[in-house]
């Protein structure tokens, strides 16, 4: 792979990312589903959760995070590994209560892959609930 490939793929990778995170944060269901593959696995605390479409994603992310929670926010995103069409970022990110305050620091492996041209986040194993 050429450093262009590589640097491109990053780049994809990371705005899928940041997508996901303003998605999430503005409660847009639809943006949301946008930046995940489905069927789309996440692997926390032991549970391999699928969805097999967006339906109850957004639903299923408030259940498990604190009824506290306003926002998340990303901290801090690592390259780990990159292909063309696969890119591994290790992730820390902060829910947030509306003051600001931290509910929980998390850490979180994200697989992101470029599949029928488009780039979405395929699969992710969290340390958060």
């Amino acid at each position: 792979m050429s450093a262009q490939e590589s640097a491109n793929a990053v780049k994809a990778a990371r705005s899928v990312l940041d997508a996901h995170f303003d998605a999430l944060n503005a409660g847009n269901e639809a943006a949301l589903g946008a930046t995940l593959h489905f069927p789309h696995y996440r692997l926390a605390s032991g549970h391999l959760q699928t969805w097999p479409d967006p339906d109850g994603y957004l639903a299923d992310f408030r259940a498990r995070a604190s009824d506290d929670w306003h926002h998340s926010q990303l901290e801090r995103c690592e390259v780990v590994a990159a292909s063309p069409d696969k890119v591994h970022l290790d992730v820390t990110f902060t829910r947030c209560r509306e003051d600001g305050s931290a509910i929980g620091r998390y850490r979180s492996l994200w697989v992101i892959t470029r599949l029928e041209g488009r780039w979405a986040a395929h699969l992710r194993s969290s340390f958060a609930a």
